[in-house]
């Protein structure tokens, strides 16, 4: 399984506040902005480096700098947002995509409503999303980006059900999921137990 849990003393202590029902929007917002910070060092590890000559005040050496220098970040519509600012204060020239999912009522199959991606297709893609629960959503937006030509995709999320985790791997194996936490079960209602709840509504504060 292309699974990376994330452990990390300050990571689970700011998740464990984000899951309290306690926590107002505010905190949440601020607690999510600096776990998608601590997330992205992880994420960005095995990306492929090359060498370069520079020379510093003292003289000439060999650094390393990223060998794909077009980086692309994509929040699934709208929880994703919420990761969106903490990983572009790693990465600050990354450029941003957004693609926005619905489920047709009638045939419960994911419908693009909104897709804008920026042109570098051979970019290193981090789809961005707080939840992993059924992976129907992330899934159908994955393969819609590599309809688009993107092939490089990683997928970050905050926490991940076993379900989700499941169906990503057997439709996109290609695909590393990356998450803070993999939680026990998804509930009737789809919603990841233990979890945090609806992660939209407690970022935008819409409860």
């Amino acid at each position: 399984m292309n699974l990376h849990i994330i452990k990390h003393p300050l990571i689970e202590h700011k998740l464990t506040m984000m899951r309290d029902k306690n926590t107002n929007s505010k905190v949440f917002r601020e607690l999510l902005d600096e776990i998608a910070m601590l997330m992205t060092y992880e994420v960005t590890r095995n990306w492929d480096m090359e060498p370069v000559e520079i020379e510093t005040p003292l003289e000439k050496m060999t650094g390393h700098t990223l060998k794909n220098s077009e980086i692309t970040i994509i929040p699934i519509l709208r929880a994703g947002l919420g990761l969106l600012n903490g990983v572009l204060k790693i990465i600050p020239k990354a450029h941003v995509g957004h693609i926005g999912l619905y489920r047709d009522p009638k045939t419960h199959e994911p419908v693009e409503y909104y897709c804008g991606l920026p042109k570098q297709m051979d970019a290193e893609a981090i789809v961005v999303d707080p939840m992993l629960a059924t992976g129907g959503s992330s899934s159908a937006a994955i393969t819609m980006l590599k309809k688009k030509g993107l092939k490089k995709i990683t997928l970050m999320v905050l926490v991940a059900a076993p379900e989700g985790v499941e169906l990503l791997n057997r439709e996109h194996p290609d695909v590393e999921i990356y998450t803070a936490a993999l939680d026990r079960e998804l509930n009737e209602n789809a919603y990841i137990l233990p979890g945090l709840g609806d992660a939209g509504d407690r970022v935008f504060g819409t409860l």
